[in-house]
């Protein structure tokens, strides 16, 4: 599949006392350490993911970032079907964590759904909202792995999700990572939007 766009963005979209509203309730909630996905099941590897996760699944989150999921698949001209969100995940990114490289659009999704609605679907559309104020934090840049040019692979960072409040969408199938957190906390906000499979 071919890209114009490779991700989507908006800066300062969503208020301040929204992205503090999502910290509290997320440090709030019951944490545990980031997985990926291993042959049988998700594990811990350190090496690869060092960050530490919970759950949210509160209808005022959805209703605040649905609009930019349909606006960014519309705008980037993806147009992809999708039709159900996953629970968004709340991260922390301590001194040291990062997330190395990967994509989101594991097709082990299809064969261990959460919940009813994610049957049979695969992830089309990643979001992440970032919750943090740019100050309190240094390093845990979001980038992207672009094929430009076939002989050319070439990393950019996504200088557009920096400022608090920030979203970025783009297709679960483009690879990225987190760099490390050289300096404070960086929160961040991902959901992963499902539809059917690939034709």
């Amino acid at each position: 599949m071919n890209l114009t766009n490779y991700y989507y963005f908006w800066k300062k979209s969503l208020p301040p006392q929204w992205c503090k509203d999502v910290i509290k309730k997320g440090v709030k909630s019951e944490q545990k350490l980031g997985t990926i996905f291993g042959s049988k099941k998700d594990i811990t590897d350190p090496k690869r993911r060092h960050s530490t996760i919970s759950w949210l699944n509160e209808k005022w989150i959805y209703e605040a970032i649905h609009p930019f999921i349909h606006s960014a698949n519309e705008k980037a001209g993806w147009n992809f079907h999708w039709n159900w969100t996953q629970e968004a995940q709340f991260t922390i990114y301590e001194e040291g964590q990062y997330y190395d490289w990967h994509s989101d659009d594991y097709q082990d999704v299809l064969k261990k759904p959460l919940d009813k609605n994610e049957n049979g679907k695969q992830r089309k559309l990643s979001l992440t909202v970032s919750l943090s104020d740019p100050e309190d934090y240094e390093g845990g840049d979001l980038e992207f792995f672009l094929p430009t040019h076939p002989s050319y692979p070439k990393n950019i960072t996504c200088k557009e999700i920096r400022p608090q409040g920030s979203i970025v969408v783009f297709p679960s199938f483009v690879w990225h990572r987190v760099t490390p957190v050289t300096r404070g906390v960086r929160y961040s906000l991902v959901a992963w939007n499902l539809g059917n499979p690939w034709k």
